[in-house]
């Protein structure tokens, strides 16, 4: 078996009894017509269920709607991309020749996709409780919270209505640093506003980046306005 690929399941805590199963949800459409696409459709479904789970039983006081917003922050694109790095997916995605070149293996739309596929993978393999298991282990070190719910607006569209509201400028994002190796890159961030008031935010992609800035910015905004 690949190095790789049996690195990533020690990395899972899940091991494949079909192999071709785990490389078609590292597989792009650009890579081969045998891609993830499905698998990322069908894990999609089965992560929405597990986190339900998971919800239900952590955050008993909360009502539906409340539950549904902490969902949907946990299983956004930048939650999964914060999951894929910690994974290393980057390094073992099945990529066409293009697609490598255009930097894809950094792509937070691919890189989260590809957790759901993994997802989807291992319902197909294992069913639903290996799935379910899979989910609560990827998201062990998540900070699952009843604030969660307040925050279900990404940091910046809020910051943006924040702006408007108050006839402001747009802020303007600048990249000040990329670190770290090809597959494992940490962008850092700075937001600044016509004020002068800026503050930084790192992440695993420049738009994860530009959210941790963005959030920054208005936590500071919010208590010290200008």
């Amino acid at each position: 078996m690949n190095a790789d690929l049996l690195a990533l399941q020690t990395r899972l805590g899940y091991r494949f009894t079909s192999i071709p199963l785990l490389e078609r949800a590292l597989t792009h459409r650009s890579h081969s017509a045998d891609h993830y696409e499905r698998l990322e459709f069908l894990g999609d479904s089965v992560l929405s269920l597990a986190v339900s789970g998971l919800l239900y039983e952590r955050l008993s006081r909360q009502h539906e709607g409340e539950l549904s917003r902490i969902r949907a922050n946990l299983v956004k694109e930048d939650t999964l991309v914060g999951i894929a790095a910690t994974l290393a997916l980057s390094s073992v995605l099945r990529l066409g020749e293009g697609e490598l070149r255009s930097g894809g293996q950094r792509k937070p739309s691919i890189l989260a996709d590809v957790v759901e596929a993994i997802i989807g993978a291992v319902y197909l393999d294992a069913g639903f409780v290996q799935a379910e298991a899979l989910v609560r282990r990827l998201y062990q070190d998540v900070d699952i919270n009843p604030a969660m719910s307040a925050s279900s607006k990404d940091a910046k569209t809020a910051l943006q209505e924040w702006l408007q509201g108050r006839k402001m400028k747009l802020p303007a994002y600048r990249v000040t640093a990329i670190k770290g190796e090809a597959h494992r890159q940490t962008f850092e961030v700075e937001c600044e506003i016509e004020s002068g008031q800026r503050q930084p935010g790192s992440g695993v992609s420049r738009r994860a980046a530009e959210q941790a800035a963005a959030a920054a910015l208005l936590q500071q905004l919010n208590k010290n306005p200008k």
